[in-house]
Parts: C-alpha cells; sequence; structure tokens
C-alpha cells in the first residue's frame, strides 16, 4: 500500500522560503534584482503577500514579505514557485489564429481583433445578441471582473456572461444570502486561533490552503479541539481531534442530525435565536426525524461519532464553523451550506469576537470576483440583476437607461448546453479552461465544436483554447496593476512587476480595445485600473458589498482593507454582525429548513462505487499554470485512483495497475493508489488534468436549482481492472505532457 504522493509538511520544508541566492566569485551583483515587488500569490483565496524579484522586466525569483499581516512571509509550494511559470516556452507572445490543417498561426492585433468583431456582429445580427456569450474566471482582479461583467452588457449586450466562480463558491454565497442578507465569511482569521472548537466540513485545508493551516495550529495549541468532515482521511483529519467520514452526498444529514441532538440537549442560544433570528420552528421541523440511528444509515459516520462531534460544538463557548467545495459541489449544496449555517445559528456564536462562520474561496479572487459583476444574475456590490432599483443605479453608473441593460443570462453548464443545442453561436471566454473544469467534458467538447466563432483571451494554449478560432495574448497575474478580495474579505493590491512579453497585451487594454471596436468606447476611456476601482467603488456604494470607502492609497497604507467599508473615514470590517443587523428585508438571520435529500445520482448494482474528485497540494484548479511548473509536477506528475484496500482486494486490483473508471457519462483509465485513507465504498480521482487524464469525463452535468453549481462531488461508477502496470510515474502521459 502507498502513501500519499508527498508529504504536505516535507514540501513546505523543501520548498520555501528560500534564502537569497549568493552570487559566485567574479559574478558580483549579476544576480541582485532591479527591483522588489510587494504583491499578492496568484493562487487560490489566501491570497498570501509575496515579494517578487524583477531583472531585465523578467521575474527571477521571490522573497517572502514577513509583514503581510495574514501569512507573514509562510507560502505553501505553489506560491514558492509561482513565478516559474513566467519564462515557460509555451507562453503566447501574439495573437493566434486557427488555420485548418495546419495549428495556429500568428496574426497582428489589427486583424485578431478586427475579424472578432466582425464576427460578434454577424453572429448578433443574425441570431440577436444573446447568441454571442462570455465566461469569464475568477483569477481575474475585482478591476477586470467589474470591466467585463460592463463589457458584457454594454458593448457585447448580452445576458449571456457568466463564469467559472459557478464552480466554486456560489452554493455558499446563495446560501449565505439566504440566511444573512449578505456573502462573507464573518470573520477574519484572526478570529479562528482563539476559537474552542472548529469545524471543518468538505475542505482539505492542508493540500489546498496549506497557509491557513497555521490559524488553526494555533488554535490547537491554544486548547481548541479540531472536528474535520470528509470522506477522506486528509492531512488535516489526521490530526484532528475528530473526523467523521461522511459517506458523499449526505452532509445536510450530518448537519441536520448535529442540529437535532442540540434541540434536545438544549444546547442552545435562546436569546439569540428569539431576538436576532427567525424560522428556527421550520428549520426543527424538518429534522424531526433525523434521530441517530437514521443518521448512521445515511451517512456511514458511526453514531457515537455524531453525538460526539454535537457535543463537543453544544457545549463550547466559542467555535468556528468552515467549508469548501465538498459540501457546495451538490445539487443541494444550498442545503448543505444551510444545514451548516443552521447549527451556529442554533447556538449564537457568530457577530462576537473568536466566533465565526464561512466558506473557504478556492480561486485567487474568488471572493471579490464573485461581487462586482460578471455573473449572469448579478451586478456590482453584488446586486441583483432582476431588481429594477438596483439596476436603474449601475445603468446611472455606466451612463446607459436601465432599459438596455440586459437581464439574467444562463449561468456557466446552461450555457454550453445552449451552445449544443444551437441557441448560442459565438463566445469569449478569458480566464477560463471549461473543457477541463466543466463536468461531462465530452459534452463540453461537442459543444466548442458547434460554436461558429470562439475566441480565447489567454496566455497559455489551455485545452479550451485550442477549439478556439483566434487567441488573444494576454496578461499574467504580475503583468497587471490591481486589486483582490482574500477569502476573509481583505481587498488588497496586486503590483504589477513587469510588462508582457513581446507582443502580449494587458487584459485591461484587449477588453477596452474590444469595447471601442464595438462603439462603446466612451463607456471604457479608463486611464489605468486605479480609474476603474473608482468607478467600481461608486457602482458598489449602497451594496451589500460595499467597496465605497476602500482606496487604492487607503489598501496600501493598511496592508488591505475588509468590506464593507462604505466611506473612506471608515476603517473597514474585519467581523461582521457585531450589531445583530443582518441584510435580510427583516433584519434578522434566516434559520432555513433542510429537509432530506438523494443526490442526482446513487449508486446501484451497475455503478456500484462512489465516485469524488478534488484538490492535491500542487496543482491549481484545471492545471493551466501548475502543470507547466516542473517540481510541482514531479510532486503529482498525474491523476490516481485512490482506493481502499479492502475495494481494490474485492476486484483484484494492485498497486500501479490501471483502472478503467466508467461512469454513465464516459470511461478512463487511472493508476491506482492503495490508501486506507478514503472510504470503502469511495474511490477519489483529483481533476487538475485533461484530455484521457481528465476526472471530468465522468462527473455528472447535474445543478443545484438554486446555485446551478454541478455536482461534481457524487456520481455512481463502476472499476474495470484491465490488469496493465501503470509504469513509473515519470514516463506517464501526464508528466511529459508539458
Amino acid at each position: 500500500m502507498a502513501k500519499l504522493p508527498v508529504s504536505v509538511d516535507k514540501l513546505i520544508q523543501d520548498f520555501g522560503p528560500h534564502k537569497n541566492y549568493t552570487p559566485k566569485d567574479g559574478f558580483e551583483g549579476t544576480h541582485e534584482p532591479d527591483k522588489l515587488v510587494k504583491t499578492h500569490c496568484c493562487f487560490c483565496g489566501m491570497q498570501c503577500g509575496i515579494q517578487l524579484k524583477v531583472k531585465d522586466n523578467t521575474i527571477a525569483g521571490f522573497e517572502p514579505w514577513m509583514e503581510f499581516p495574514f501569512n507573514e512571509g509562510r507560502l505553501c509550494p505553489k506560491g514558492v514557485q509561482r513565478y516559474l511559470q513566467n519564462n515557460h516556452p509555451d507562453r503566447i507572445m501574439e495573437p493566434l489564429q486557427r488555420v485548418e490543417g495546419k495549428g495556429f498561426e500568428p496574426i497582428d492585433w489589427d486583424t485578431a481583433m478586427g475579424r472578432t468583431v466582425d464576427e460578434i456582429k454577424r453572429i448578433q445580427g443574425k441570431y440577436g445578441n444573446d447568441a454571442f456569450a462570455m465566461l469569464s474566471g475568477v483569477s481575474l482582479t475585482n478591476e477586470k471582473s467589474y470591466m467585463i461583467g460592463k463589457f458584457a452588457r454594454v458593448a457585447l449586450k448580452t445576458a449571456n456572461l457568466d463564469y467559472n466562480g459557478r464552480l466554486c463558491m456560489v452554493s455558499a454565497g446563495a446560501g449565505n444570502k439566504k440566511a444573512f442578507g449578505l456573502d462573507r465569511i464573518s470573520n477574519s482569521w484572526a478570529d479562528l486561533k482563539h476559537a474552542e472548537v472548529i469545524i471543518i466540513a468538505g475542505t482539505n485545508v492542508s493540500e489546498t490552503f496549506p497557509t491557513l493551516t497555521h490559524y488553526i495550529w494555533q488554535a490547537r495549541d491554544n486548547g481548541a479541539k479540531l472536528i474535520v468532515v470528509d470522506p477522506r482521511v486528509t492531512p488535516i483529519a489526521r490530526t484532528a481531534d475528530l473526523h467523521l467520514p461522511v459517506k458523499p452526498g449526505t452532509d445536510s444529514a450530518l448537519f441536520g442530525a448535529i442540529l437535532k441532538i442540540l434541540v434536545d440537549n438544549d444546547w442552545l442560544d435562546h436569546d439569540f435565536i428569539e431576538n436576532h433570528t427567525s424560522g428556527f420552528d421550520q428549520a426543527i421541523d424538518a429534522v424531526k426525524d433525523f434521530d441517530l440511528d437514521w443518521a448512521e444509515a445515511k451517512t456511514g459516520v458511526p453514531q457515537e461519532k455524531i453525538m460526539q462531534a454535537a457535543t463537543m460544538w453544544g457545549k463550547a463557548k466559542t467555535s468556528f464553523l468552515l467549508h469548501a467545495r465538498g459540501i457546495e459541489h451538490h445539487t443541494k449544496g444550498v442545503d448543505n451550506v444551510l444545514s451548516c449555517i443552521n447549527i451556529v445559528l442554533a447556538t449564537g456564536r457568530i457577530g462576537k469576537p473568536y466566533c465565526g462562520y464561512g466558506t473557504i474561496t478556492g480561486q485567487g479572487n474568488g471572493q471579490g470576483g464573485r461581487e462586482h459583476g460578471h455573473k449572469c444574475d448579478q451586478l456590482p456590490g453584488n446586486r441583483d440583476i432582476t431588481n429594477p432599483e438596483h439596476r436603474k443605479y449601475i445603468a446611472d453608473v455606466w451612463g446607459i437607461e436601465e432599459s438596455e441593460m440586459p437581464g439574467k443570462g444562463l449561468s456557466a453548464y446552461e450555457l454550453v448546453e445552449a451552445i449544443h443545442r444551437g441557441e448560442v453561436k459565438g463566445l469569449i471566454t478569458i480566464c477560463f479552461n471549461p473543457l477541463v473544469s466543466l463536468p461531462n467534458n465530452n459534452f463540453v467538447r461537442e459543444a466548442l465544436e458547434k460554436l461558429e466563432y470562439f475566441v480565447a483571451i489567454d496566455f497559455f494554449l489551455n485545452e479550451t483554447a485550442r477549439h478556439a478560432d483566434v487567441i488573444l495574448a494576454s496578461s499574467l497575474h504580475e503583468e497587471e496593476e490591481g486589486t483582490v478580495t482574500t477569502a476573509e474579505g481583505r481587498v488588497v493590491k496586486i503590483n504589477a512587476a513587469i510588462t508582457p512579453p513581446n507582443n502580449a497585451r494587458r487584459d485591461g487594454e484587449i477588453i477596452m480595445d474590444l469595447a471601442k471596436r464595438l462603439g462603446a468606447g466612451d463607456k471604457f476611456n479608463y486611464e489605468n485600473s486605479e480609474a476603474i476601482f473608482n468607478e467600481l467603488r461608486v457602482a458598489s456604494k449602497g451594496g451589500t458589498a460595499d467597496y465605497f470607502g476602500i482606496t487604492y492609497e487607503k489598501i496600501e497604507k493598511n496592508m488591505g482593507v475588509f468590506w464593507p467599508c462604505p466611506s473612506e473615514d471608515h476603517p473597514g470590517t474585519p467581523r461582521l454582525w457585531e450589531d445583530k443587523k443582518f441584510r435580510t428585508p427583516d433584519g434578522k438571520a434566516h434559520f432555513n429548513p433542510v429537509p432530506w435529500k438523494e443526490s442526482s445520482e446513487v449508486v446501484d448494482k451497475e455503478y456500484p462505487v462512489v465516485l469524488t474528485t478534488g484538490r492535491v497540494v500542487s496543482q491549481y484548479l484545471s492545471g493551466t499554470q501548475t502543470r507547466r511548473i516542473g517540481k510541482l509536477v514531479d510532486q503529482y506528475p498525474e491523476p490516481l485512483l485512490e482506493i481502499h484496500p479492502k475495494l481494490a482486494y474485492h476486484y483484484g486490483i494492485k498497486e500501479r495497475e490501471l483502472v478503467k473508471v466508467v461512469t454513465r457519462r464516459g470511461e478512463a483509465e487511472f493508476p491506482a493508489q492503495l490508501v486506507e485513507t478514503i472510504r470503502e465504498d469511495t474511490v477519489f480521482i483529483p481533476y487538475h488534468w485533461g484530455g484521457k487524464q481528465s476526472a471530468n469525463q465522468l462527473t455528472i452535468g447535474t445543478l443545484d436549482p438554486i446555485s446551478k453549481i454541478p455536482e461534481f462531488k457524487v456520481c455512481a461508477c463502476k472499476l474495470v481492472p484491465t490488469k496493465k502496470w501503470a509504469g513509473p510515474a515519470n514516463e506517464s502521459p501526464a508528466y511529459q505532457s508539458f
């Protein structure tokens, strides 16, 4: 039986932070950087502070930024090596056009932009404005997220804009809005280290957010008890006081049972419930039959462990509950989130020191990117595009008539379905690789091939861009100034360290040029990123995500500012709800009833095993960047099928043998990795690879009815041993793909 591919602690020890390089005699000063630029990592929602070393307009290395208050110089393996992608030979240096039978050939910018605008006009003239769509990403800055939302509605004039945050935090966002009227984690991480009990549900913190583990260790040092809810014994679960190995798709049953135990034992904050919440009776009625026998049968968690978790939570004075994609990537993702919120509200542990709740945002600007307008149903400031007052306010900011603004469009996967049906004919993507990221990606590939025109804005030729007609060479994170919002709600500054190489252009310049050519140049006449941010401030004013009081100067002076920040003399809001004035219509926090529902696909005789997916420490999202960094590839060179030895024995599967995993969507082969750190009825595959090694060939495209998030975390599969040895990892196709 093999161990995990890499020890997280060993990675951190091996790769960071490094000492300064000392040049050899005879080369004095050769390796001294021209400048150090304080900025932030391009990966994950932690947005750790980092200093980039610049030499001759090239990123030559990094230094820890010890003063930045979140990570204090600490970086994970991805953060330490994130700069290594800059000089990769795959970098797209100029616009490209696809020539049938020949691949891609360089073209000049005027030709690329002219052809794109001509195709937009042709398609919209023939089929209507909504026949041309746009898919964006939340690794972009707030400024670019805001500008893309405005571009789609004002210049492209389409309702069909969505973003890859649809694959991440939208279930949490919908749940937060239903319960609190506002979508943000309730506290800064500083409160986490003082909580008595911490629940971490569906988040592999040690591998996906390694720098956050420092706060958990501090809490443990202070005596905190840690409860981890996950079908796998992840690195953080190995250190937990209590691990609840929940069957994928049954989180709401688990948390509903805990709520029932809290009620049965009167571990409740009656004053908080009576004076500051609504809907309590309906919530407890929905779980009245969730007894321990039922909960154990549904979740696979022994009832004594469920009771122990409820007791630890119920008797604590302070607590923190965190979750991520593990409970959100479901057709009942919003229900799962609300079931977590219900136990927080029942014990009244929110809006006061050392008591918090929230989701951990996975992408670089997952928080800010879901606040300022490039969602299909959203306008800046987290406003609702279907609300007449919200529409009128933003239309006035943009200088257009409210009637000119398109309405609510299709979500990301719904857009792909519309392309497949022939209703959407043209597409722009930026910072999004749906052919790897979306479920049932053979269906996605068929849709891309049906487009009449597809333009991708990117800096590497990712799997999706290979289907584009034109590729517009764009900028990396460190090549354009802006802001992002961290997972704790802190708005921080991204400083441009270098300029794009050769004939590549900044993302913002590309969008403004397209807007001008589409006849909306007067609405996109920004001198710089700060000018965009200042317009964003006004657009967000009075919204639930209010940035009006945040300025570039204020961010840099304070190393970040927490929103909401309604005025320039306001200090920002690290801890929400201290005044108990929630942003719901009645001013109260809302309990929500969460009755039991099955997942969209359950195991049966033909497909008897549960398949779940997730991330690994050395890779990030669709792998477009991290699969081009050698040492990160060395650490995890290919997707592996994690399988329990007992399940492997049942099928006669041995270590490193190829196993065919079959679902109702497709099939793919993966080397087996036998581990005791997973449930015996479940297998796990990381999703960072494309092509024949993509886990998302297998996943299902059913959506949560509220958040429209796909059900990545549970589908039924069968395992077919091939009796073929996969060979050494460093000989695998994935290892040699870049």
